[in-house]
This record gives structure tokens, sequence and C-alpha cells, in this order.
């Protein structure tokens, strides 16, 4: 059986206080907390974007290359089966 103690006021209302200011801040540093996570959330999504962008830039390039390539090799082609039918 534990034995009673008498308290000061004073100590309790401190407890008090300290346990109101602790449940006071709990909203502004989670507020806090979801802010830090949506900035950082957004940032990796534009620089997802941008590398997405710079990827299908590298992309392009290539098709274009290829495809002007497809046409002087067609040209060339048919270049020389002209020459071939005229010297024929």
């Amino acid at each position: 059986m534990a034995f009673p103690t008498a308290v000061n006021s004073q100590i309790t209302d401190s407890i008090t206080q300290v346990n109101t200011k602790v449940v006071g801040d709990a909203p502004a540093l989670a507020m806090g907390n979801f802010y830090v996570a949506t900035g950082q959330a957004l940032s990796t999504a534009a620089h997802n974007a941008a590398y997405a962008q710079q990827q299908s830039w590298v992309t392009e390039q290539a098709t274009t290359n290829m495809g002007v390539t497809s046409l002087y090799s067609v040209d060339t082609a048919s270049t020389g089966k002209a020459t071939s039918m005229i010297f024929a």
C-alpha cells in the first residue's frame, strides 16, 4: 500500500502546463512534418519530370537520326539503280 504524500499545488500546476504545451505543440509539429514531406514529394516529381523530358529528347534525337539515315539510304539506292540502268 502506498503512503499518501502531499503534493505542492505549484508542482501540479507546472505539470499541467507542460502537458498542455505538449498537446498544443503537436498539431504544429504535425503540419511542419506534412509540409516537409509534401515539399520533398513535389521536388521529386519535378526532378522526375525533367529527367523524363531529357530522356525523351535523347530518344527523339536517335529516332530523327535513324529517319535521316533511312532517307539517305533510299536516295542512294534509287540513284544507284538509275545509274546502273543508264550504263547497262
